[in-house]
Order: C-alpha cells, then structure tokens, then sequence
C-alpha cells in the first residue's frame, strides 16, 4: 500500500516529488521495478522502501526460497536468476522500467574483477533486449586519477559495463555506508570495542566521507525519478569528512566507551591487516583483504552529488552511529552484510549429488512435556548471544580457532535474538532451511572443516507433548574428513546428546513460566 502523498505504480509521469519541493520527474512512467540483490544488506532494505512510495516490485534471487519469511515477500513478485548465466535474464527483466543492480563480489579470488565484468556486461545485454528506460547502480567512490584498489577498480568498471548498453545508467558512488550490520559498521564497531590501544596502520589516516544507510536508500529511491532520459554518475556522502581514526573515536564516545590510544607501527602493513582485522572482527580474512586494500584511498565526495541533495541536509556520522546502536539494542536490525550468501546452501542431506558418499551423522531423539511450538522456539533461539545450550566454552574455543585459520568464526552473531529466515548467517553456520509451520530448521557449517556439515532440527507432537530429532550431519571429504569425525566423536557425542536435553528442558521452563 502506498503512503499518504506518495504516487502508486503508473502515475508518475510528470508528477511533482513532495518529499523534495519544485523537482520534477523525468517523462517515463515507473509501472514495475527489478531489484537485484535482494537478499543483500541494501536490496532488503530497499525493497520496502519501493513498496512505501507505492512502486511495484519484482525481485531477482538465486534462491527464492530465501526470501519466504521477509515480512514484506507477500507484496512482491520474486523471480530466480543469476547475473552470470545469461539464461533467464532476459524474461527476469520484461516488463520493467528500472532495474536496480546492487551485485559486487566483495571476495579476495583472482578472478573476482572477471567475475563482475561478465556479471556486467549480461545484465546490460538484457536490459537493453527488455527495453528497459533505466538501470540504478550503487557504486564506489574513489577518484580514477589515483591508483585505485582492485576492490574500487572493479566497481567503477561495472559502471562503464553497464553503461556501454543502450539503457542510461544511474551510478551512484558511496564511501563507507553506516548502519545496522553493514560491513563497514561493524569493522569499525569491533575494531573499537574490543582494542582499547590499537597499531596504527598506513590506512587509519584515509581520509572517507561516510553516509547512512537510510540516506543512501532515501537516494536509490529518489534516483527512479532524477531528471533526464540519460545516464549520470552522481557522488554521494554524509555532511562529515574523517580519517579511519577520527571515526573510531567517535564510534567510542557515541558507545560510552574511553577514548582509544593509537600507537604508531610503521611495519602493520595492508598484507598483515586483514588477519588483524579477520581475528577480531565478524569479517573473515578473505572478506577483509579486499576492503583493507580499499582503505589505502581517499573516498571523499569530488563530482557531482544528486539533486536536491546537499550535505547539510543529510545525517552526520555521530548521529547514523547512534540510530545504529539503537537498532541493535533493540533488536530491530533488518539486514546485515552477512545476509549475502557466501556459499550455497546446497548440496543437502539426501541430494542425489552426495549419493554413494559415506556420511557420518549423530542422531538424537528427546520426548518433551512441552508443546511442539515452544521446543521449535527454543531450538530458534540457538547460537548468538544465548549460545549452544551446553559448552559453551568449547563453542567459543571452535570459533577462534576458525578464526585463526582464515574461517568466518562466532563474531557474525546473528541478526535477531529469537527470528530467523533462510540464508542469514548465524555465528559460523547459514540458515540452509526454516519451515516454521512443519518446525524444521537446517543450519549449514560455515567453519572450516575438510567436508560440508549440518545441524537439522525437526520437532512433532507426541503423546507426552511433543518429540525433538536433532540430526549432525556430516559428509567427509576424503580420509582427512573421516579422520576429523572420528577424532572428534568423543568431544560431539557429549555435546549434541547434553544440546538435544537443554533445549527441551528449556521449552519445558517456558511452558510451565505460561501456565503459572
């Protein structure tokens, strides 16, 4: 439903913008709008910023199923796709007007720059067989007379992709962007909470205008109506320009915490950085590498910024720390960096793929005097800060220990205390499946192990009230994996056997809690 004073789907043609007075829109009409990317940090959150403005929106997934419990999925129409196979893409765009392009491989592979051309250049290619009137793009900043990072590089390279096409491109540049469980936030989030004297590296100095996150999705919105039939760069950027350092510091004082000493270690170079910044933050080493590189360069706002925008009208870095403290205290965090998927969720247990592998699982099967919702809401809740409900200390020792060998380790969290919805990152495993109303959850290892792990829940009634099956399931690759199960075994039998019991007692707690 459209809010009061907005224009819905098909009225926009020569309409007056009231949230910014005396701009008009350009000639098209906006009847249908793609957004790719989705199930990333800002497609979800954009997406229910379209619906707010009264735009009908479709969206691109490779998975579909990993948007059946966004609380907005029943106002959308959800397609799959893949910006690397040309198949499906061209059908995916037909019968839309604007096309939002929010892909980038934020990974430290050699081919990811090749990965992202190609990604490119098929979704220009079928936007202009569609017929589309144009394509929103949320770029990088940095300026191209500098030696860019391979990160900044490939970014702006997209742009020109996209718009080597017959469909005008919208490209929006943004530095670091500060909110909720964005990238960027959260580095600089754990960086400052957890070293109260950090070495000072070479990129603590860059100099970066942050932006907020509802700012940059207030602009991706507007960017549907910005006058002119042709394609613009605009840069984008808060009100505040800062070094690395001057935005720790804020970060603490914002946090209620003192302020942080920097000690000056000319040999803390960009090659050790992401292992610094990989053990102590959520962002594992791969992740890390390409954004540290990207912190040698200034990202300041140089060109020209989008109408109706100036930086005095936009929140300052102190204020976009505070609204984004407050969304995690209060448990309101909408998407995270993490939500992107870093490996699929598939092969499950029982794909034919894995047929003729051995697997190695642990079964256990608990009676309950509870009623099936309250286990399932007991087994919902696992990991983040509730933990494993047993060892957790073994927990805490696996997850550094994933962390010093390059892995993701337990810093991801999880993005709410009690929901959950497939393909979120949850500590080291990915919501693989959740079927509330069958009370199934699978949860995919994301830990380094030398195979591919699950831990599945299903609960049902029974007479007494209800049974919990919790399966760990394991397939091994090669000896080296049969080797781990079996070195293992005598530390997880103890573990999953004391999990299986805590969380039905802990549904039975809740249970009589009710009845009392």
């Amino acid at each position: 439903m459209a809010v009061v004073g907005s224009p819905g789907p098909g009225t926009l043609r020569g309409a007056e913008l009231p949230w910014w007075p005396g701009r008009r829109c350009h000639s098209f009409a906006i009847v249908k709008v793609l957004v790719t990317g989705a199930t990333g940090y800002i497609g979800g959150r954009l997406v229910p910023r379209l619906l707010e403005r009264g735009v009908e929106v479709r969206c691109m997934t490779r998975d579909p199923e990993r948007l059946t419990l966004d609380p907005w999925r029943a106002q959308v129409e959800v397609v799959a796709g893949d910006v690397l196979h040309r198949e499906g893409l061209r059908a995916a765009l037909g019968g839309c007007d604007v096309a939002y392009y929010l892909i980038h491989r934020m990974r430290a592979t050699k081919d990811f720059a090749a990965e992202d051309r190609e990604a490119a250049r098929n979704f220009s290619d079928a936007a202009s067989a569609a017929g589309l009137e144009r394509i929103v793009y949320l770029g990088a900043l940095g300026s191209e007379r500098e030696d860019l990072s391979p990160h900044l590089r490939s970014r702006h390279e997209v742009g020109r992709v996209l718009a080597s096409g017959s469909v005008p491109v919208i490209e929006l540049r943004a530095a670091v962007i500060i909110g909720s469980g964005s990238m960027s936030f959260e580095m600089i989030r754990h960086l400052t909470e957890v070293l109260p004297v950090m070495m000072r590296p070479r990129w603590i100095e860059t100099r970066c205008q942050p932006i907020a996150v509802r700012n940059v999705l207030d602009i991706l919105v507007d960017a549907l109506w910005f006058d002119g039939d042709g394609g613009r760069i605009y840069e984008i950027g808060g009100p505040d320009v800062l070094t690395y350092e001057e935005m720790m510091q804020i970060y603490a004082e914002v946090a209620g915490l003192r302020r942080r000493r920097v000690i000056p270690l000319p040999l803390f170079s960009i090659r050790l950085s992401p292992y610094f910044v990989g053990l102590v933050t959520p962002l594992p080493v791969e992740t890390a590498r390409p954004l540290i590189e990207s912190l040698t360069n200034d990202v300041v706002v140089t060109g020209p910024t989008p109408p109706g925008y100036p930086p005095d009208r936009l929140i300052s870095y102190r204020e976009a720390v505070t609204l984004a403290l407050a969304r995690i205290r209060d448990a309101e965090v909408a998407t995270r960096w993490s939500d992107a998927l870093v490996a699929p969720a598939k092969p499950l247990p029982g794909d034919p793929v894995w047929a003729g592998e051995p697997v190695a699982k642990d079964v256990r099967v608990v009676e309950s005097t509870a009623p099936p919702d309250d286990v399932f809401w007991a087994v919902t809740r696992i990991g983040g800060d509730v933990g494993y409900y047993t060892m957790d200390w073994a927990w805490r020792l696996r997850g550094l220990v994933d962390r010093l060998i390059g892995g993701v380790g337990l810093r991801r969290g999880r993005r709410h205390p009690e929901e959950l919805r497939p393909g979120e990152a949850l500590d080291f495993f990915r919501v693989a499946a959740i079927d509330p109303a069958a009370r199934h959850l699978l949860l995919r290892a994301e830990m380094k192990v030398p195979g591919v792990a699950f831990l599945e829940w299903t609960v049902e009634p029974a007479d007494a009230g209800s049974r919990l099956r919790q399966v760990a399931w394991f397939f091994p690759h090669g000896v080296t994996g049969r080797l781990y199960w079996w070195i293992l075994l005598p530390f997880h039998a103890p573990i999953f056997r004391r999990m299986a019991r805590r969380i039905v007692r802990v549904a039975e707690l809740r249970h009589a809690d009710a009845r009392s």
